[in-house]
Formats: structure tokens, C-alpha cells, sequence
């Protein structure tokens, strides 16, 4: 295998934020002409709060209608947040030069705050899906998501430069539980009427690819720690993060998109 070079990652990063930026484009102009389903597909966000009741002298849960996600569109935003931070890291020499200081540091701040909005879309969408409308269960699913990622920013802080015979791992514990937590609330939807023969393929589909995606990050990350194989160069984790990324963030776009044309 040829040795990864700066040189070689930022032509690497350009490559992979061309293929993403395609794909975003492609998504967009798909989900906003030419597919009608994903088009009109629009889950109604709502609000639930309290209000009393003067006929029966009783607080009650009322819902209001807050507005249409429109689901299309934010699925390709989910891919060209992903080719935007790419391209700040492959095309502005300054952003590049403070890119390559952090490797050698081993730390990558542009991926993690990239991966916190990023995914943190990407879950949003999968419970909108999965029925939680609620304006306040998809902010708290947004910011748990995006906090499991920060977890993964000081888990490279902490261990700076991978110098430490000791790695400190409580980031990427808290972090893995954050993590799991805005599955909790989507496995709880999803299983909510105990019929699971009548879940639709394209389900188990998002919910196995997801799974597999959000578990190959954390298996790069402990490799390089550990230090196994070719992972004990800081850049080939560095690569390996993005292939994956590339792969993960395609193949679960699609599915999703896709998935919302399902009656």
C-alpha cells in the first residue's frame, strides 16, 4: 500500500466532496421535479402543550401544527454538508494547512463537527419516518446525536498526538451511550404495535444499515488506539474515516429517500 501523504488526503478529501456534492445534487433535483412521491412528502411537525380546559377543569395535552419538513430536500442537505466540508478541507490552502497541523496532532475537528450536523440530520429524518413529530423529541434526538459526535472530538483531544500509553476512553463510552439513545425512542415507535411481520422491508433496510454504519466509526476509532495493523499511522484511520463515511452516508441517503416514496 502506498504511503498516505497530506498531499494525497487533500486530493483524496476534493474527490470524495465531488462524489458527494454529485449525489446531493442528483437528490435534490430528484426529491423537488422529478419524483412526485418524495416531492409532496412532507411529515406535519407538531407541538404538544398544556392547556386548561374550563368545562372540565382539567389541564390537557393539546397538539399544534408547526410546519411541513420538507424531507427531500433535507436529505440532500445531508450529503452536501458532507461535500462543504470536504471542500473547506481540499480547496482554501490556510484550512488545508490547519487540517494537516491537527492530523499530525491527531486530531480532526472538521470531521466531527461535519459528522455532528450531518448525522445528526440523517437521525432526524430516520424518526420522522418512524413517526416522532414531535418538535421537541426531534430536537433532543438532534443534540443527543450531536453531542455522541463531540464525545468522539474529545476523545482525540484527550489523547492527543496517541503518545499516551494510557488512553483515556471515557469520551468514547459517554459518547457511545449518547449515541444509543436516539435509538431508544425509534425502536419504541417502531415497535409500538407489536405487529412486526407488517414492518415494511425498507425498515429493517434503514435500521440495519444504519446499525452497521454507526458501529464501523467507532470500530476505526478503537483500531487506531489500539494501534493495530496499518492503523497505527493516525492517516490511514484518518482515509479510512472518509471511505466509510462516503459508503455509510450513500447508501443510507438513498434508502431513506426512497423509503419516504413507500406507502
Amino acid at each position: 500500500m502506498e504511503d498516505i501523504t497530506f498531499k494525497k488526503l487533500r486530493r483524496f478529501n476534493g474527490i470524495m466532496g465531488g462524489l458527494h456534492f454529485i449525489q446531493g445534487v442528483i437528490m435534490l433535483f430528484l426529491a423537488t421535479t422529478v419524483i412526485q412521491n418524495i416531492a409532496q412528502f412532507k411529515p406535519m411537525i407538531t407541538q404538544f402543550y398544556l392547556t386548561f380546559n374550563i368545562n372540565t377543569q382539567s389541564l390537557e395535552v393539546v397538539t399544534r401544527d408547526l410546519f411541513q419538513l420538507p424531507f427531500g430536500i433535507f436529505v440532500a442537505i445531508f450529503l452536501l454538508l458532507s461535500a462543504g466540508a470536504h471542500g473547506l478541507i481540499a480547496i482554501p490552502k490556510k484550512l488545508n494547512d490547519i487540517y494537516n497541523a491537527d492530523l499530525e496532532r491527531g486530531i480532526n475537528k472538521f470531521r466531527w463537527f461535519e459528522y455532528a450536523l450531518s448525522s445528526s440530520i440523517m437521525i432526524v429524518l430516520i424518526a420522522t419516518l418512524f413517526g416522532i413529530y414531535d418538535i421537541a423529541s426531534l430536537m433532543l434526538i438532534f443534540i443527543v446525536n450531536a453531542c455522541m459526535n463531540l464525545f468522539g472530538l474529545v476523545m482525540e483531544q484527550l489523547n492527543e498526538s496517541k503518545l499516551k500509553e494510557n488512553v483515556n476512553w471515557t469520551p468514547f463510552v459517554w459518547g457511545s451511550i449518547a449515541g444509543v439513545a436516539p435509538w431508544i425512542a425509534i425502536l419504541i415507535y417502531m415497535f409500538g404495535t407489536g405487529n412486526f411481520d407488517m414492518v415494511p422491508w425498507f425498515v429493517w433496510a434503514i435500521v440495519g444499515t444504519y446499525f452497521v454504519a454507526f458501529n464501523t466509526f467507532p470500530i476505526n476509532m478503537v483500531l487506531q488506539y489500539k494501534k493495530v495493523g496499518k492503523w497505527e499511522d493516525y492517516l490511514y484511520g484518518e482515509r479510512t474515516y472518509i471511505v466509510l463515511s462516503l459508503v455509510a452516508k450513500t447508501i443510507l441517503a438513498w434508502l431513506v429517500l426512497f423509503g419516504a416514496m413507500q406507502p
